[in-house]
């Protein structure tokens, strides 16, 4: 007899867990047969309890490059734009959320807060599109899942997706090319205190953001890379 999905108190369903392995294992193959990763660091991200990884975005490709390369399972948050046609079914099978980015997607929030719940790893782009991959444009969602569920956050930076010379495909990287992908020490985004106001929410962003350029800016020295993403 085939086990129910995991729901939530709410009674959405809950990503699978299951699903974000097997898109884990199809990461490997692919970015490691179609480029040359470099992980560091990737010992940092916890290896139990809940974790919100927040990544860089420059490329379409970071996404699958960390759920690829990350040491644990990774649900990701991700525009609901990107379920349409063949890959609705194949995103929602390997355990991807998707979002409305135009309004308070109350189901979204709810599964990635479940995710977080049940002790898994959810993916955040916090600067919500795709962008100078500099965390510059920091939006207030990741603050509210950190803050709201408690759980560390870790700093990604995926650095050499957006290089411009040599492609084959040119909406992809250079095929073989050198995409280093760089995990920082988690920290807490909250105060300690438990507040969830919109004040303890705007102290957690500004946190959060000087985190994760500490963070780019500490991986850009450590594998070389200029002060652009390339």
């Amino acid at each position: 007899m085939t086990p129910a999905p995991a729901r939530t108190t709410a009674g959405a369903e809950l990503p699978s867990e299951r699903g974000a392995e097997v898109g884990r294992r199809i990461g490997v193959g692919l970015m490691y047969g179609l480029w040359r990763p470099r992980v560091l660091g990737a010992w940092k991200v916890p290896a139990s309890g809940p974790v919100i990884l927040a990544v860089n975005h420059s490329h379409n490709i970071d996404g699958p490059m960390v759920m690829g390369v990350a040491p644990r399972p990774t649900h990701f948050l991700i525009k609901k734009e990107a379920f349409t046609g063949p890959l609705d079914a194949f995103l929602t099978g390997i355990g991807q959320i998707e979002v409305d980015r135009t309004a308070a997607d109350r189901t979204a929030i709810t599964r990635a807060l479940g995710t977080l719940e049940q002790g898994g790893v959810l993916g955040i782009f916090p600067e919500g599109t795709r962008g100078e991959g500099d965390f510059a444009a920091l939006r207030a969602g990741l603050a509210y899942f950190a803050v709201r569920s408690g759980a560390p956050v870790v700093p990604v930076a995926v650095l050499g997706s957006a290089g411009e010379g040599g492609r084959l495909v040119k909406a992809l990287p250079p095929l073989r090319s050198r995409i280093d992908v760089v995990f920082g020490d988690p920290f807490d985004a909250g105060d300690g205190s438990g507040r969830r106001t919109r004040a303890a929410l705007d102290e957690a962003t500004a946190r959060i953001r000087k985190q994760l350029t500490d963070h780019l800016e500490n991986a850009r020295r450590l594998t070389g890379r200029r002060a652009t993403l390339e």
